[in-house]
């Protein structure tokens, strides 16, 4: 299993978000928040971009927003990732989504 600190591939995260590569670009297009690093013609995702671009897909797939309405509550901060003085419960929400992902992840191993 990769570390934390591990940069994740444009494949690696769509098939942990079930989501098409081509989905992944199109919302770095859509959302200024989404910088994947590049490098020689390929994206790279941190674990902070992992989980904006999931809470991304959360937004459209489960609350049924549109792609205006989550630019709208990722601008207001309204939704902000880290914010001071609720660090504490966000650091615990992302832990609880990235034990989810693993657990997704290793489903999906055992499938294959």
């Amino acid at each position: 299993m990769k570390s934390e600190n591990a940069y994740r591939t444009i494949a690696e995260v769509a098939e942990l978000l079930q989501v098409q590569p081509s989905v992944l670009r199109f919302w770095e297009t859509q959302f200024k928040q989404v910088k994947p690093i590049k490098r020689m013609g390929r994206r790279y995702y941190q674990t902070q971009d992992v989980v904006l671009l999931a809470r991304i897909r959360d937004f459209l797939y489960k609350d049924f927003l549109t792609i205006k309405g989550v630019q709208k509550r990722l601008a207001s901060g309204e939704d902000a990732l880290i914010v001071p003085d609720k660090e504490n419960e966000n650091q615990k929400n992302q832990d609880a989504f990235l034990a989810e992902i693993t657990d997704i992840k290793n489903e999906l191993a055992e499938y294959l």
